[in-house]
């Protein structure tokens, strides 16, 4: 989705209202097993003092798979979104900045990769997830395995002493 902007560049305290659906193909992930609803974005690009400033917040609901345990859990984000925006670039720290194409915003492309920083490098069902047996491959969240557990090999001279008591 493209936004034209040429109405609030060089007018302070103008405003250009956006509400859009994220393309699900675009931000997939290995973690994100399927979208409950698409995710929405809503919000508004502003210009405060000659400053232009995109504000809004994507909603998303997404089945996800556990990176420890394999599980699908539930996710609800509301990812909060606040990119400086400038026609041309001046400085050296102008990382922050996305570049507009002349007058024109890629609202699709700002607010995916808004989506796609926000996602954790790892996915958990919660935060003390046990992970699966690496013998057995049992989910150890329900409960210990049967499995003997085996010992580090960096030990084994130490479990010796411990044998011979």
């Amino acid at each position: 989705m493209r936004i034209n902007l040429r109405d609030i560049i060089d007018v302070p305290g103008g405003s250009v209202p956006f509400e859009c659906e994220l393309d699900t193909e675009r931000i997939a992930s290995p973690a994100i097993a399927r979208h409950r609803t698409l995710p929405r974005a809503e919000g508004r690009v502003s210009n405060t003092a000659g400053v232009l400033t995109l504000e809004g917040v994507i909603r998303c609901d997404m089945d996800m798979i556990c990176d420890r345990c394999l599980e699908e859990y539930r996710l609800e984000k509301d990812i909060p979104v606040s990119v400086p925006l400038a026609t041309e670039l001046s400085g050296e720290d102008d990382s922050e900045i996305y570049l507009l194409s002349g007058e024109w915003l890629e609202l699709s492309d700002v607010l995916e990769m808004c989506f796609i920083l926000d996602m954790d490098q790892k996915s958990l069902c919660r935060p003390d997830c046990a992970g699966l047996c690496p013998d057995c491959g049992k989910n150890l969240n329900q409960g210990p395995c049967s499995c003997i557990q085996s010992r580090d090999p960096r030990m084994a001279v130490l479990e010796q002493l411990l044998d011979k008591e």
